[in-house]
């Protein structure tokens, strides 16, 4: 049967998707897998492919902005897919600036003497690679590391494309083929779920992979972001030694993917995840675990979202609970809607606050209890994008033990905190941090870097301006030596046991507490 509008093409698509995250039993899988398998040959397909263009869908073009290392790990795989959105004018400029220096130099001299637009210039040089794959592999000869090559492909910030090609990332064929099956024989869950419950009821295995398997993972969750005109650091710098597959039954899956050593965050331990439903990836995570909390981001697919958000969040923080031992739950202002359209056009906040999550701050206490007083007074009572906007401006917050609440521990606000003290050590910044690792050194005992590994290293030097910055007096040796161990876990394969080691060290927390306000 062909469909008579790309409308059409995409609902059946859609609909499909879902299928196969949520099948009936075998017949109706591999009805769906086989529909599924087709897509990218269905003449109505064809016929609307430009009017699908950036859908994700099999046989259509794509195109994002993406992030340096995407662009570069999609450049190496399909070099002859990817090319630059030539509509793209303000690149065009950074191009003409940039693309010399990347160059011999008989070719820099030439390309300054002529002055030729950015695209032109690529052409001129580039031979018969394509003008994205050309400027990516001359990036990646830049001398420095990945963070002075991402830096500078970002002021250049170019749109890419990527053609359908055999391969190439579409929405319409991602599957993990190691997750078991499950049957949809009952309704949807869409009751909203009992959080307190939920969280302390464990999940069937929390399991490291294997790195083959965790490459895989990797992939998938890079790809699910790639054909959704999205991206996310955790996926692009994915490390295989820290993935992590939470299963809890009846299909769904949580992907935990930590970050590589030298790309980590200097405090928090941040891990992006994928959410799978019959290997389908049906959403995207991320968890920054400090302390006793974790500051959770929550999406699902739109393909999804008349499944079961509500239960399946509930059991993403089952997950979480279970792998760091966190206690405390928050939700960012940006998920919430501040500067965030979307967000605010999905009522997000009345989605976390529904399920139990509370503010803290006095102003937006008092305003989500005028607003929910509205609502039980008025049932179709909708706040205003006004109103949702302000009380986005604030964290939200759900606790498991609401007399120790953790606090709110804020990495930017620590940061600019031990910013002033290297400020007050000495001028010369390189002086100042010399003088910060010599002091956290002198405080936790460690008189030598020389027993550490490269990577234990880097954690420490990250770790020891915030160190030596913090009131230590009544500190015990015991607690001082948890700084180092902690330290060695930032820096080992996988970050799950600093995110565990740093909820236990009271101390610690509650100097960064003190930081954080």
């Amino acid at each position: 049967m062909t469909l008579r509008t790309a409308e059409q093409v995409r609902r059946l698509h859609e609909v499909l998707c879902f299928m196969r995250a949520h099948p009936d039993d075998a017949d109706v899988l591999r009805q769906v897998e086989q529909m599924l398998s087709n897509f990218a040959r269905r003449r109505d397909l064809r016929k609307h492919r430009d009017a699908l263009a950036h859908s994700g869908i099999a046989g259509t073009l794509m195109g994002y902005p993406f992030f340096y290392p995407t662009a570069h790990w999609l450049s190496r795989r399909w070099p002859d897919a990817l090319r630059l959105d030539r509509s793209d004018a303000i690149a065009e400029e950074s191009i003409a600036k940039s693309l010399p220096a990347l160059m011999s130099g008989l070719e820099n001299h030439a390309l300054r003497e002529c002055h030729l637009p950015g695209y032109q210039a690529l052409d001129a040089v580039r031979g018969a690679r394509t003008d994205a794959t050309f400027l990516l592999d001359r990036i990646a000869t830049m001398p420095g590391d990945s963070y002075t090559r991402e830096a500078f492909y970002d002021l250049i910030n170019p749109s890419c494309e990527l053609l359908p090609m055999d391969g190439t990332p579409t929405r319409t064929t991602a599957v993990y083929s190691g997750a078991p099956r499950a049957w949809q024989t009952a309704p949807l869950r869409h009751q909203r779920p009992d959080l307190q419950r939920e969280i302390v009821r464990g999940l069937r295995t929390i399991r490291r992979m294997p790195p083959r398997e965790a490459q895989v993972l990797i992939t998938l969750a890079r790809e699910a972001m790639i054909t959704r005109n999205r991206d996310l650091d955790a996926f692009a710098y994915g490390n295989e030694a820290d993935v992590w597959l939470c299963d809890d039954g009846h299909g769904l899956d949580f992907v935990l993917i930590g970050m590589q050593p030298e790309r980590r965050s200097a405090l928090p331990a941040i891990y992006g995840g994928l959410t799978l439903q019959n290997g389908v990836p049906i959403g995207y995570h991320q968890a920054d675990f400090l302390g006793r909390s974790v500051a959770v981001s929550f999406n699902t697919f739109e393909s999804f979202r008349g499944g079961e958000s509500a239960y399946t969040f509930a059991r993403l923080l089952a997950a979480l609970h279970e792998f760091s031992g966190a206690t405390s739950f928050s939700i960012e202002p940006y998920q919430l809607g501040q500067g965030n359209d979307e967000g605010i056009e999905s009522g997000a906040w009345w989605f976390y606050f529904k399920l139990g999550f509370r503010p803290r701050v006095r102003a937006a206490v008092r305003l989500a209890s005028a607003e929910a007083r509205r609502q039980r007074i008025r049932p179709g009572h909708r706040s205003t994008p006004q109103t949702l906007r302000t009380l986005a401006a604030h964290h939200l917050h759900f606790d498991l033990d609401p007399q120790h609440p953790a606090p709110l521990l804020l990495p930017a606000h620590i940061g600019l905190r031990i910013g002033e003290h290297l400020a007050s050590l000495a001028e010369d910044r390189s002086v100042a941090l010399e003088q910060a690792m010599a002091e956290a050194g002198r405080r936790c005992g460690l008189d030598s870097l020389d027993g550490l590994t490269r990577h234990e290293r880097t954690a420490w030097r990250g770790l020891a301006p915030l160190i030596a910055a913090l009131p230590m007096a009544q500190w015990s040796a015991a607690e001082r030596a948890a700084l180092v161990a902690l330290a060695r876990a930032k820096g080992a394969a996988s970050e799950r046991s600093f995110a565990q080691r740093l909820r236990a060290h009271a101390r610690f927390e509650d100097c960064l507490a003190r930081l954080s306000t």
